[in-house]
């Protein structure tokens, strides 16, 4: 029987990856979990619906053509199976809540973590994703029944009832507070979840073989980082905690940070690393820890799932798919980054994706490694105390 999943890092050569669609992306309708508000493109506070279909064509072209690049280079793409009854305008309930419609799947990265031979179905804090993980239930059946040495888990099911969200934040956020407090709140790691459940998304980590550097975002909370150090502990996996400056409501760490190969790394050049520990732990192990460069593309939609208005270059340059250790994905009119990187010795395979961005994400994020060659190392055998 076929060895299906097995992926430990970021850069070692790929050969199975999952692929997102953008079939079926709302705006999600009003939730605790996040605050969705669009007045200049048709979506103000309160409403929800499904993206244009002129964005959904444009998209799907893009991401078609993103697949067959991939093929190009030996690498089989896995599709999504998009639930019928996600993808239309519809309510859905648990016990505890009903939500009247669902965001859609053209990330799963952001809640499947692929870590060696183990996928986990992350607890993420969204009820608008609650039901995600039915678009890629047939293929993991698939590869439980293939592959012999495949462990699939699940984190423990979010409730996600009131007592998950602090009552009133996204209110204060755009309303009450000052730049100066929400920038205190972001030091604090001070964001609208509560401790009353583990609740991560998988999109905040980042792999390094034997380490995985987790990134302090809004949708993670102290009690769901406590839960992936306990659970990778018993793997004789290290997590790394980091937060970064600058974004006072941060997201997934893949536009913060990059691994791209053995002793190199980037960060974005406008949001730091703030985590002393982190820069030197690269340190003391020989890593090159350098800012990326500048994003180049002036990006303008009508519709976006990001939770901001999308309008002049975005922090999107990083967000990219190695396809081996010298050999990676760039969106294609992110120059700069291009330019810095093939100075830098890769191989870089532009892809055109920007009207893939406002579905959620670029390269990174719309797809899950789900096999590279190689196995668990040590990137980082000098460690700190604690850290």
């Amino acid at each position: 029987m076929a060895k299906i999943v097995n992926s430990w890092n970021e850069w070692d050569p790929l050969k199975r990856v999952i692929l997102g669609r953008p079939q079926g992306t709302q705006v999600p309708a009003p939730e605790p979990g996040w605050d969705h508000d669009y007045p200049d493109h048709g979506y103000p506070l309160g409403t929800y619906g499904p993206f244009p279909q002129e964005m959904v064509d444009a998209a799907t072209e893009q991401m078609d053509n993103f697949a067959k690049i991939l093929e190009d280079h030996g690498v089989t793409v896995d599709w999504v199976e998009v639930h019928p009854a996600l993808a239309d305008v519809r309510a859905f309930s648990t016990p505890d809540w009903t939500q009247l419609n669902a965001r859609g799947i053209n990330n799963p990265r952001d809640l499947f973590l692929v870590v060696g031979n183990e996928i986990i179905e992350a607890p993420g804090a969204l009820r608008s994703r609650w039901f995600e993980y039915l678009h890629l239930r047939p293929l993991f059946e698939r590869y439980f029944k293939e592959d012999p040495e495949f462990l699939w888990r699940a984190a423990p099911r979010p409730r996600l009832t009131d007592e998950s969200y602090k009552k009133n934040y996204f209110y204060n956020f755009r309303n009450v507070w000052t730049d100066e407090e929400k920038e205190r709140r972001m030091h604090e790691w001070k964001y609208h979840l509560s401790e009353k459940e583990p609740l991560w998304d998988a999109a905040d980590a980042l792999r390094c073989g034997k380490d995985i550097f987790w990134h302090c975002s809004a949708v993670v909370n102290r009690s769901g980082l406590d839960w992936v150090k306990r659970h990778f502990a018993t793997r004789d996996i290290r997590l790394h905690p980091v937060q970064f400056d600058g974004d006072v409501l941060p997201w997934h760490i893949d536009y913060l940070f990059a691994a791209l190969r053995p002793g190199l790394a980037v960060h974005n050049p406008n949001w730091h690393p703030t985590t002393e520990d982190f820069k030197e732990l690269f340190r003391i192990n020989d890593w090159e820890l350098i800012p990326a460069a500048q994003p180049t593309h002036h990006q303008k939609d009508s519709v976006n799932i990001i939770g901001r208005k999308i309008e002049g270059p975005q922090q999107c340059q990083m967000n990219t798919l190695s396809l081996g250790p010298n050999k990676i994905c760039v969106e294609a009119h992110e120059l700069r980054y291009i330019d810095q990187l093939t100075k830098l010795g890769f191989e870089v395979i532009e892809v055109p994706y920007n009207h893939v961005y406002p579905f959620g994400g670029m390269l990174h994020c719309t797809t899950l490694d789900v096999y590279r060659e190689g196995t668990m190392e040590d990137y980082f055998p000098k460690q700190l105390p604690g850290y």
